[in-house]
C-alpha cells in the first residue's frame, strides 16, 4: 500500500566522470584481491568550490576543480569513505580500516585522528558530520547488520570527549543533523530504513524513531536542505530520495548513469545543486533542486 502521491521526477545529467589515467584496470591485483577500478564516496566542497572526493578500494582522494579538472590529492594504505571539510578548513575523513583521519591537502598525507575508544579499535567507521559548535558526529558500521545490530553513532565534542550516543544500529551508514542540530538522521542500511536518533540534553539518544522506509537494498549516504528536507541516496535502485520533514517522498532525483549512488552533497551556484558519487561508472552527476541545500560549516 502506497500513502503518498507519486514524487515528482528529477532529471540528472553527468557532471564529470573519473580520467581514464586515474582508472585502475580489470586485471590487476592487489594482496590476492582484484582491485576495482574505483568506488566513490565522500562528496565534499570546500570554500573555493573545489568538490573532493574518495575512492574506498584504492584508498584515494580527488579534488575536482569547478572546471572539472581532477587531482589526486593522496593515495594511502586505507578505505577512506565519508569526508567532511571543518570550518577551521581541516579535511576529517572516516576511514573503514584506519578510523577518523586527519587529510594535509598540500603535502597528501593522512594521519590518524580517532582510532578508537578507551584503547580498542572501531567496528568500521563510515561517514560523519560536523555540528555548527564544531562537535563531530559519525558512524561505525563495521559489519553490523540485522544479525548483530550494534553499530554506533559516536560524538567527539571539542573539547576531546568522545561519547557513544547510541550502540544498537543495524549498519548506520550516512549521517546529517536536522535544522536545529537536536536529532541525528542516520541511514540504517541493513534495515532499509532511516532513523531519527533526538539527543537528550547530555548527549544521549532518546525515543529513537523511524523517519522512513526504504525498499531493498538499504540507504546510503544523506544530506539535507534549507527547508529541512532529507536527500537520500539510495544505490542500487540508482534514486536519490527527498523527503520532506515529515518523512514524506516529494521528489525521486534519477541516476543518468549506472545505479549505484553511494553519497551525496550540495554545492555549485547558490547551493542550488546536488552533486551525487555513482560508483560503478566513475561518473559524478548532478541534478538542480527545488531548494537549497544547507550550507556545511566549511562555507563561513
Amino acid at each position: 500500500m502506497n500513502y503518498f502521491p507519486p514524487p515528482k521526477v528529477i532529471e540528472t545529467e553527468i557532471y564529470t566522470r573519473l580520467p581514464e589515467k586515474f582508472r585502475k584496470t580489470d586485471n590487476q591485483i592487489r594482496n590476492s584481491k582484484r582491485i576495482l577500478n574505483s568506488f566513490l564516496e565522500g562528496p565534499s566542497f570546500d570554500r573555493n568550490g573545489n568538490l573532493y572526493v574518495t575512492d574506498i578500494p584504492n584508498g584515494r582522494v580527488f579534488r575536482i576543480s569547478s572546471d572539472c579538472d581532477w587531482e589526486l590529492i593522496a593515495q594511502y594504505n586505507g578505505e577512506p569513505n565519508g569526508l567532511k571539510i571543518h570550518k577551521d578548513g581541516r579535511i576529517f575523513i572516516a576511514d573503514h580500516r584506519n578510523g577518523i583521519m586527519l587529510l594535509d591537502k598540500n603535502t597528501g598525507s593522512v594521519s590518524p585522528h580517532l582510532i578508537g575508544p578507551e584503547k580498542e579499535r572501531f567496528k568500521g567507521v563510515n561517514d560523519l558530520i560536523f555540528a555548527s559548535n564544531g562537535d563531530l558526529f559519525f558512524t561505525d558500521q563495521g559489519q553490523t547488520g540485522l544479525h548483530d545490530p550494534t553499530g554506533l553513532v559516536y560524538r567527539y565534542s571539542i573539547d576531546g570527549c568522545l561519547r557513544k550516543v547510541i550502540n544498537t544500529i543495524p549498519s548506520p551508514n550516512g549521517i546529517v543533523l536536522n535544522r536545529s542540530e537536536k536529532t541525528i538522521i542516520v541511514a540504517v542500511t541493513r534495515a532499509n530504513a532511516v532513523w531519527l536518533i533526538p539527543m537528550t540534553k547530555n548527549g544521549g539518544a532518546t525515543k529513537v524513531g523511524l523517519f522512513a522506509q526504504l525498499p531493498s537494498p538499504g540507504p546510503d549516504g544523506l544530506a539535507i536542505d534549507d527547508a529541512g528536507n532529507i536527500a537520500v541516496a539510495h544505490p542500487g535502485l540508482g534514486i536519490v530520495w527527498l523527503y520532506d520533514r515529515s518523512g514524506i517522498p516529494i521528489f525521486q532525483v534519477r541516476s543518468c548513469a549506472g545505479k549505484m549512488v553511494t553519497n551525496i552533497a550540495y554545492g555549485g551556484q547558490d547551493n542550488l545543486f546536488l552533486y551525487i558519487t555513482e560508483a560503478t561508472t566513475g561518473c559524478i552527476l548532478r541534478a538542480e533542486m527545488p531548494v537549497p541545500g544547507r550550507k556545511m560549516f566549511s562555507h563561513l
